[in-house]
């Protein structure tokens, strides 16, 4: 009896050993599976970084309108600067401008000139104090007296497109332009005006005429 429970321990012994030895064959196997959920645990758990968002482009495109408009800027003071009307207007946010059709824009210096400008369209900054007229463009400065006191005869100046800045009172154009200063007239291919210096230069092919002073 001694010996057969001897080599029934035996048999045990070499039966685990057996499988020991086949369980060291897969285990490679199993815990390359362990590493593998692992992976896929951490994957799906861990918090993805979104991506950025792609900058979407600002398209010219009218936020609002306006329709028989009227317009009024006014200084620190409440001294009225300047007025806009329009038939219609659209403001484009991408550049803030201000488009108008059929604008008329009365401006008032600091020292009371009164300058209208008028035009088929206009497209103004968003203060006013800068405007294109484009199309049939006038632009006329009322009737003033100089620093000195001198009596300055009305001015106007009429062209296809006419650059209207109405704080710094000047009017500029890269198309031809006439300019009529009370009973005289000049033509140019391109103007610069400062009505603060009261110099203009003309450029191209320039010509004018003047009508003779009464004594």
């Amino acid at each position: 009896m001694p010996n057969q429970a001897r080599r029934a321990r035996l048999g045990c012994v070499a039966l685990l050993r057996a499988t020991l030895d086949r369980l060291s064959i897969y285990l490679p196997v199993f815990l390359m599976g362990l590493l593998a959920l692992g992976s896929y645990w951490l994957v799906r758990n861990t918090p993805t970084v979104e991506a950025p968002k792609p900058v979407e482009e600002v398209r010219h495109e009218p936020d609002y309108f306006m329709r028989n408009f009227a317009v009024r800027t006014f200084d620190g003071a409440g001294r009225l600067q300047r007025e806009i009307f329009g038939v219609e207007g659209r403001h484009y946010p991408d550049t803030d401008t201000l488009e108008i059709d059929k604008p008329r824009i009365r401006a008032i210096s600091e020292t009371g000139a009164v300058t209208v400008s008028t035009a088929e369209r206009g497209l103004s900054n968003s203060d006013g104090s800068e405007v294109q007229l484009i199309g049939n463009a006038v632009v006329t400065r009322e009737p003033m007296t100089g620093r000195s006191g001198q009596q300055v005869p009305r001015m106007q100046f009429r062209g296809e497109f006419l650059h209207a800045y109405t704080n710094t009172e000047r009017v500029r154009s890269d198309q031809p332009v006439t300019l009529t200063r009370g009973g005289d007239t000049f033509v140019g291919d391109a103007m610069d005006y400062d009505n603060t210096s009261q110099v203009m230069q003309l450029r191209g092919r320039v010509h004018g005429t003047l009508q003779p002073r009464k004594r």
